[in-house]
């Protein structure tokens, strides 16, 4: 299904950092809308995608002017204190459209000119890689956090069959750690997966953090609820692995191979 892409104008792009995101002073998203059209994404229960008329996933709004207006207001922000940024909260900043319109690319830029005392590169894609040499620049205020919500990639054709293959993000992480660029892997949200998980994430990093949709889709689980996902589980015969306590699964499979200090669980695995 092709995406339809609009070109806006925005007023402004540093959000304040609220609620799971109160740790940071700022969110930054280069793109609304997201073509990975994950189907448990919480933004599809929010304003921003219950209020257009085309379904989720078929559609992004491309910021034009992106740079410029982050370098105005870093410079704001950076005069009244620390700036911490999480990229990106309801979107993913390397989604398909960033091939060509480097919207992500020209505000990591930005951010190597006017470096912030942290940044939180939130993403599911290889295409990160593209972008190493300024993740380089940005040094130890960058981390990037990369979406492996399973090592089934019969289970990410079932729930995201849009979102890049599981070994492709191996790889990825694999590479971003030979570069030296801080990295971690975010389970989240938890899904089925097999017991060689933990240490197949051990050859490509240190730190995971383990998050679920009763945890961190905003609502104690009623975003995700309300999306019909329990049916995806129904379907698949894994009921059991749609619970608030499944995450532990997974949890204790980690802690045989992570160390304390390597292992995270929701919120504080995303703080700066």
């Amino acid at each position: 299904m092709a995406t339809e892409l609009l070109y806006k104008q925005p007023k402004t792009l540093l959000n304040k950092g609220t609620g799971f995101l109160s740790g940071y002073s700022h969110s930054l998203n280069p793109y609304t809308g997201c073509s990975f059209a994950c189907s448990y994404c919480y933004v599809r229960q929010m304003p921003v995608s219950i209020f257009r008329k085309e379904d989720w996933g078929t559609w992004v709004d491309i910021k034009q002017g992106a740079a410029e207006l982050l370098r105005k207001e870093l410079l704001r922000a950076k005069a009244k204190g620390p700036v911490t940024i999480f990229m990106s909260s309801s979107t993913d900043p390397y989604q398909p459209v960033e091939y060509k319109e480097q919207v992500t690319r020209s505000l990591l830029e930005v951010m190597v000119q006017e470096q912030p005392d942290f940044l939180l590169l939130q993403t599911r894609s290889p295409l990160v890689r593209r972008d190493m040499d300024l993740l380089k620049e940005l040094g130890d205020h960058v981390r990037v956090s990369m979406t492996v919500e399973t090592d089934l990639d019969v289970i990410r054709k079932r729930f995201t069959p849009a979102a890049p293959p599981i070994g492709a993000r191996l790889k990825t992480l694999e590479l971003l750690k030979e570069a030296g660029i801080p990295t971690q892997v975010a389970i989240a949200p938890v899904l089925p997966s097999s017991p060689a998980f933990p240490e197949k994430l051990k050859e490509v990093v240190d730190r995971v953090c383990v998050d679920d949709y009763f945890m961190g889709d905003g609502s104690g689980g009623k975003r995700t609820r309300n999306l019909g996902i329990y049916s995806l589980y129904e379907e698949s015969k894994l009921q059991e692995w749609y619970d608030p306590s499944a995450w532990r699964i997974v949890y204790e499979r980690m802690k045989s191979v992570f160390s304390e200090n390597g292992l995270y669980v929701s919120q504080e695995g995303f703080e700066p």
